[in-house]
C-alpha cells in the first residue's frame, strides 16, 4: 500500500509514526505546508501531486474540518483512490454524498477513528449487524466533556476553571465550542446512527443542547440526589422510526457512565440477540486516534472495498417517541414548565416524563428569557 497523507499535525503526526514502523505500507507523500525535522516522504503542498500519481492507491486524510476535505476526497476516490479519513465533521456534513461516490467508484471509503478516536466502535457496529439487528446507540463521545463533568463531581471547580484545566492538558481547544455545545458529538452520533440503523439522518434533524452553563450548585444538586451528569448521545430505531439527540444526562451512580473517568469515551450498542455491548477507551489523542487510522488502512490492504455499511434509506428524526423527566434549571417564568414540575430541588425542578421534541423546542424559546439555563435528562 502506497499513501498520501494529508495534514501532519497531531494525529498525522502519530499516523506517519505508525505507518513508518511497518513493512505493508509506505507514506509517498506529506500534504502540509512546513517541513517537519526527520520527515523522509515526499513534502507537499499541492494536492494534484498525490492524485496524479498512479502509483498512490491510498489517501489518509486528518487535517480536520469541511474545506478543502471534501474537495480533496471527492478529488480522490473519483480517482479511484481508497480514503482513510478521522475527519468527523466531513463524514457527518457529506454522508450520502461521500458514501454513494466511494460505491459508484469501487473504492473504501473507512473512518472508525472519527466515531469514536481509539474506540473500534464502527467495525465494532459492522460485525454485529453482520448476525443481529441494533435497536440502540448512546454513550460518552466526547472526551472534553466528559473531563470537564467527572472534574466537576469529583472537586468542587466552576466550569470556566475546569475548562482551563482542560485547554492547558490539551484536551480542549483554544475555542471549545464544537465540544462543550455538542456539535462534536452531533457529528458522530449522526455517523453512528447511519451506520447502525442504515439510515441518512441530517445533523440539523439531531438536536443538542451542551453542557456550557451547568453550575457548581448543579452538580452539588445531581450528587445530592444519587446521580452523575454526562453528555450523552442517543439514538433509537422504534417500529421503522429513527430518535436520535444529544443532551447531558444524569445517571444513577451504579451505572457505567457514572464511572467513566477523565478524558475517557464509553459507548454502547443494544441489539435483539447480542444485548447490551460497551466500548470503553480513549475518544481521542494522537497514538489512539492514529491506532484506528492504522488499522483501517491494514483492512482496506486487506482487500476492504466498501463503506461500513452499503444500505442506506431515507429517515426523519421522530423525538416525540421518547420521553423522559427532566431537571431543569431556569430564572424566568413558563406556564409549561409549571404544569410539569413533579419535585422542586435546592437549584432546578423535575418534570414528569416529557419528550425529548418537546423539551428541546421549549429550550430553544427558554434561552431568549434566561441564557444561563441548564437541563440534563434523567434516565
Amino acid at each position: 500500500m502506497v499513501i498520501g497523507l494529508l495534514g501532519l499535525g497531531t494525529v498525522g503526526g502519530g499516523v506517519y509514526n505508525l505507518v513508518n514502523g511497518r513493512t505493508d505500507m509506505s507514506i509517498k507523500y506529506v500534504c502540509c505546508l512546513e517541513k517537519p525535522e526527520g520527515l523522509t516522504a515526499i513534502l507537499t503542498s499541492n494536492f494534484d501531486d498525490i492524485v496524479n500519481d498512479p502509483e498512490v492507491d491510498t489517501v489518509v486524510e486528518v487535517m480536520g474540518g469541511l474545506h478543502p476535505a471534501r474537495e480533496f476526497a471527492i478529488k480522490a476516490m473519483s480517482a479511484g483512490k481508497n480514503y482513510v479519513t478521522a475527519n468527523k465533521l466531513l463524514i457527518a456534513e457529506c454522508f450520502q454524498e461521500l458514501t454513494a461516490l466511494a460505491a459508484e467508484k469501487g473504492v473504501a471509503l473507512r473512518c472508525t477513528a472519527a466515531a469514536g478516536g481509539g474506540i473500534p466502535w464502527l467495525t465494532a457496529i459492522e460485525r454485529c449487524k453482520r448476525a443481529d439487528t441494533i435497536t440502540s446507540i448512546s454513550g460518552i463521545m466526547n472526551g472534553t466533556t466528559n473531563y470537564i463533568m467527572d472534574t466537576m463531581h469529583r472537586q468542587s471547580v466552576s466550569f470556566s476553571d475546569v475548562l482551563g484545566q482542560a485547554q492547558q492538558l490539551g484536551y480542549a481547544e483554544a475555542d471549545p465550542s464544537a465540544d462543550i455545545d455538542g456539535k462534536d458529538i452531533q457529528n458522530k452520533c449522526v455517523i453512528s446512527a447511519n451506520v447502525a440503523f442504515d439510515v441518512l439522518l441530517q445533523k440539523k434533524d439531531v438536536p443538542v443542547f451542551g453542557i456550557r452553563n451547568v453550575t457548581v450548585q448543579d452538580i452539588a444538586d445531581f450528587k445530592e440526589h444519587g446521580f452523575c451528569c454526562k453528555l450523552i448521545a442517543t439514538a433509537v430505531r422504534r417500529s421503522g422510526k429513527i430518535a436520535a439527540f444529544v443532551e447531558p444526562t444524569l445517571v444513577s451512580g451504579g451505572r457505567l457512565e457514572a464511572a467513566v473517568p477523565s478524558n475517557f469515551n464509553l459507548i454502547t450498542f443494544n441489539a435483539e440477540n447480542a444485548g447490551r455491548q460497551s466500548y470503553f477507551g480513549q475518544g481521542a489523542g494522537r497514538y489512539p486516534t492514529a491506532y484506528n487510522v492504522v488499522e483501517d488502512l491494514i483492512d482496506v490492504a486487506g482487500g476492504v472495498r466498501s463503506f461500513y455499511t452499503s444500505d442506506f434509506t431515507a429517515a426523519e428524526v421522530d423525538n416525540e417517541m421518547v420521553a423522559h423527566q427532566y431537571y431543569v434549571r431556569f430564572a424566568g417564568t413558563d406556564p409549561w414548565l409549571e404544569e410539569l414540575i413533579t419535585e422542586k430541588w435546592d437549584c432546578g425542578v423535575i418534570t414528569k416524563p416529557v419528550s425529548v421534541a418537546q423539551m428541546h423546542a421549549w429550550a430553544k424559546t427558554a434561552e431568549e428569557q434566561d441564557s444561563q439555563m441548564f437541563l440534563a435528562a434523567i434516565k
